[in-house]
């Protein structure tokens, strides 16, 4: 095998997992998956049947991705945080043919706790703050935060927040907006 698998995780047969990727405790991988190379699958994480995770993911402690979410490339995932795939579930009526899909760009971070309802998609080096919920579709380079999670910021692809002038003082990208748009200069 090309990847780790710690012994007390369960991957189902099936599943396509890339090199280089680690997979911890008590994490049930369905079949069907698919995971990029060089992925971090924490403890206790469910990653359910058709999902997709690019290469380069971290996907942190107590994480269930369900039917209908797909991460692109160098998302992270942070401890606890919730996805959802239905958007008016009931436990006696079976709704699974209304799943909703849930797209996470390249880049995008999702802090600890944070809600995602499904149905949006999160732009690319967008940020969720901790604990907040997203109930709409979060911009490239977005900070959000909040319940519900409304804009307060920009965010370089470093990961550190921008400046009024769309500058990063850690790495020194500049960014502009381009029609609502922020785009790296």
């Amino acid at each position: 095998m090309e990847y780790f698998v710690h012994e007390t995780a369960i991957v189902d047969p099936g599943a396509m997992i890339g090199a280089g990727t680690k997979i911890w405790h008590w994490t049930h991988v369905c079949s069907g998956v698919v995971i990029g190379e060089q992925c971090n699958i924490g403890q206790n994480v469910f990653i359910a049947d058709q999902v997709s995770v690019g290469k380069g993911c971290k996907i942190q402690n107590n994480v269930s991705i369900y039917r209908g979410v797909m991460l692109e490339d160098g998302v992270f995932c942070g401890p606890s945080m919730v996805f959802t795939n239905i958007y008016n579930p009931r436990a006696e009526i079976r709704k699974m043919d209304q799943v909703r899909p849930t797209l996470v760009k390249h880049g995008a971070t999702l802090g600890a706790n944070c809600t995602i309802i499904c149905g949006v998609t999160l732009g690319k080096y967008s940020f969720v703050g901790a604990g907040s919920v997203v109930t709409k579709d979060v911009y490239d380079y977005v900070l959000v935060t909040g319940n519900p999670a409304r804009q307060v910021g920009y965010m370089c692809e470093c990961g550190e927040r921008l400046n009024e002038s769309l500058s990063c003082l850690v790495c020194g990208k500049k960014y502009e907006k381009n029609n609502d748009e922020v785009i790296e200069k």
